[in-house]
């Protein structure tokens, strides 16, 4: 049974989960039932006076409770069905308070991972110890998917750890290390990994004969009270709305609902918070954005536990090279040295090699920084990376990544290069953003150990990696690179070789209607806020200034020379790839920079576009559809055109490649749920009135005929995500 409960001579009991058929524990309905049973064993010992202790453990390395079972939340989201949420809340929430009113101490011992459900059962014992490991991590990410924890979660946090503390854990979702759970109080002790159950055992005892137990630190004056008195815990949480307001628009219930929550509990006991929870997640749980966060999720996971989530068919690679040791390259490299993967970085200029080097060491700095990790980790990883101007180091590795100019002739020099030095299983792969795999490697003797792998700049926090599969790339080197690309923590879209392959050929048209828009007259700055205004993280002006202005252009061309004169380049795009204006990384675009801030838009910039007189005072919806539409038309073509199989194969690469923002669910979603007819009508609108870069696709045209959507016609196998309703 799963758990079990056993009891040793001593007194000291324990509830043990291990789930044979998962990698993690889950708390899935039948676990909750058998828990009930143990539960109900153990109170009966501690009645009859045989339990002195007990201990909630996992005997599965590496996982204490991953959570609750996302597919049933999923499927209730999916029914919107708020009363059985609430009912399921209201009936677990009364089983954990049975371990919190237990007669005898009770500790839950932590190994690996700790979240959700998890932390929650951990957060009603009276103890909580963890192991030293650098893997374990406590957590409630319940926010992520739309959602609050429901399970006695949300009250229980802040009278254990404080206000402050509890919202940033509530608020983001982030779980944390072992040490930062110790300084907050979240855990009592940490004992060495190798001798974790031997202490536990003791620790056990020592509380059951009252000689032991956590002893939490004294908080400092300003978060005593903060934390500790009706005023400062209203300011708390005031400057919390203020601040999740600022950064979500109100676009996102839950964390308000977090919020509101945590203040009926602190101001009218446990009881109260338990009732507001549960009320809480019953109309969460009801929500689109819940649904569309689930979604994004189901599809996040299914791409990263593909057929190669045990490695692929190959052997798994344990050494890599990267050619090319620019922002990018470097930034590739210092990704796999930060997730234990030794790299060769390898360029033709020792000053090549040495700024790419300072790059991923100032990526380390920065992670150390914001506490992400300790200064010895960083060295030690920064010392993966080595580097140099020949090939001896590269021919050991059994991945190459090529990252240099992104000029097609010069590529293939360079693959032809990498080829003749690597073994012949040695995977090749491609850094680009726009040219042919197809054509690439037409130059190599070995194409189907070869392929795409298009990572977005900053790589240490884009998380999308697009593995491009050309003509004759093998199935299993396919399955290498998305498995490599798991383990640097990425997400892979398989897609096929085509102009731009997924995310840079949606989002190209939507910047280039961006540069008609300001053609006419647009504000620069008043475009941009049509887009974040909608959700996403920047305008389209302030997206070209970070890809760069003469990047950007050239991608452009590159689609207007697949796709005719729908994607001619704008004018004012145009000529300011001729301008002085490298974007971001020079100081100069759309916007003046210091460092990676913005400082305001240029007023030259108009100039140099050809512009006179911009204005603010235009309609913001028909430059919302001009973009959004225009995206939405050639994700409509990508699938036509068989570059991705799947509807939720375009959103999660949107989402995770473009920001488009999470709550509306994707690209395609966001046009399932406006209504494929009225996406029709707007576009046709827009044909009529600013020409034929509007006429809408074939694939469109028929889906809105038939009454169908894109996820409906565009499934993926393993999707789990809600239908639309």
């Amino acid at each position: 049974m799963n758990p079990r409960f056993e009891l040793n001579a001593e007194g000291i009991g324990q509830i043990t989960f291990r789930d044979p058929s998962r990698a993690h524990n889950v708390l899935t309905e039948e676990v909750l039932l058998n828990l009930e049973r143990t539960i109900a064993q153990a109170c009966d010992a501690a009645g009859e006076g045989r339990l002195r202790a007990l201990v909630v453990a996992s005997a599965k390395p590496g996982s204490f409770i991953a959570g609750a079972d996302v597919e049933a939340i999923t499927a209730i989201a999916a029914a919107r069905d708020r009363e059985r949420s609430v009912e399921i809340s209201r009936r677990i929430q009364a089983l954990f308070g049975r371990i919190a009113d237990m007669p005898v101490p009770t500790i839950a011992a932590i190994q690996g991972i700790c979240l959700g459900g998890g932390t929650e059962i951990a957060l009603a014992c009276q103890y909580r110890v963890s192991d030293d490991d650098d893997g374990t991590r406590i957590g409630l990410p319940e926010v992520q998917l739309g959602i609050l924890p429901g399970w006695g979660g949300t009250t229980r946090l802040p009278r254990l750890v404080g206000l402050q503390a509890a919202l940033d854990l509530l608020l983001t979702g982030k779980p944390a290390r072992v040490s930062r759970a110790k300084r907050v109080g979240l855990v009592d002790r940490i004992f060495p990994r190798h001798q974790f159950h031997e202490r536990c055992l003791d620790f056990a005892r020592a509380v059951a004969d009252r000689e032991g137990g956590g002893r939490r630190g004294r908080r400092r004056l300003v978060a005593r009270l903060l934390d500790g008195t009706a005023p400062g815990r209203s300011l708390v949480l005031r400057m919390a709305t203020r601040r999740i307001l600022k950064l979500t628009g109100g676009r996102y219930p839950a964390p308000l609902r977090i919020l509101s929550v945590v203040r009926r509990g602190l101001r009218n006991g446990p009881t109260a918070g338990f009732h507001a929870e549960a009320e809480a997640i019953g109309d969460l749980i009801a929500s689109p954005v819940c649904r569309h966060l689930l979604g994004l999720f189901g599809w996040r996971e299914a791409a990263r536990k593909g057929p190669w989530s045990d490695g692929g068919r190959d052997a798994v690679v344990e050494r890599i090279a990267v050619v090319g040791a620019g922002q990018l390259g470097a930034g590739i490299a210092q990704v796999a040295a930060y997730n234990d993967l030794p790299v060769r970085m390898k360029d033709v200029r020792h000053e090549a090699v040495a700024g790419g080097l300072a790059y991923a060491r100032s990526v380390f700095d920065g992670a150390v920084k914001r506490r992400k990790l300790g200064r010895r980790d960083a060295m030690r990883k920064m010392a993966m990376i080595s580097g140099g101007l020949d090939y001896p180091g590269v021919a050991r590795a059994g991945l190459v990544v090529e990252a240099v100019v992104e000029r097609m002739d010069v590529k293939q020099a360079v693959l032809g290069e990498v080829e003749a030095v690597v073994g012949p299983e040695a995977v090749i792969v491609t850094n680009t953003s726009s040219l042919s795999i197809d054509e690439m490697a037409g130059v190599l003797e070995r194409p189907g150990r070869f392929a795409g792998m298009h990572f977005f700049h900053p790589v240490h926090r884009m998380p999308l990696v697009e593995v491009v599969a050309g003509e004759k790339t093998d199935a299993d080197t396919i399955e290498t690179i998305a498995a490599l690309a798991v383990r640097l923590g990425k997400v892979p879209v398989i897609t096929r070789d085509g102009p731009g392959f997924l995310v840079n050929r949606i989002i190209g048209p939507g910047l280039n209607e961006a540069g008609h828009l300001l053609d006419q007259g647009w504000d620069a700055a008043a475009l941009d806020r049509v887009w974040t205004r909608f959700g996403m993280p920047m305008g389209p002006c302030r997206l070209i200034d970070t890809i760069g202005m003469e990047v950007a252009y050239h991608a452009g061309q590159a689609l207007a020379a697949a796709f005719g004169d729908r994607l001619a380049p704008a004018r004012s795009l145009a000529a300011l790839a001729k301008s002085n204006r490298p974007g971001q990384k020079g100081g100069r675009g759309f916007y003046l920079y210091e460092g990676a801030k913005p400082k305001g838009i240029d007023p030259t910039v108009y100039a140099d576009m050809g512009v006179s007189s911009p204005r603010t005072d235009r309609d913001p919806t028909r430059a919302r559809d001009r973009t959004i539409l225009a995206m939405v038309n050639e994700a409509a073509r990508v699938l036509e055109d068989d570059i991705v199989s799947s509807a939720a194969d375009v959103d999660l690469g949107m989402i995770m490649g473009a920001g488009f923002p999470p709550f509306r669910g994707g690209l395609l979603r966001y046009a399932d749920d406006r209504g494929l007819d009225e996406v029709l009508a707007a576009l046709a609108a827009l044909q009529d009135a600013h020409g034929s870069r509007f006429e809408p696709s074939t694939l469109l045209g028929q889906l809105a005929e038939a009454g169908e959507t894109f996820h409906g016609a565009f499934p993926r196998a393993d999707d789990v995500a809600p239908e639309r309703g």
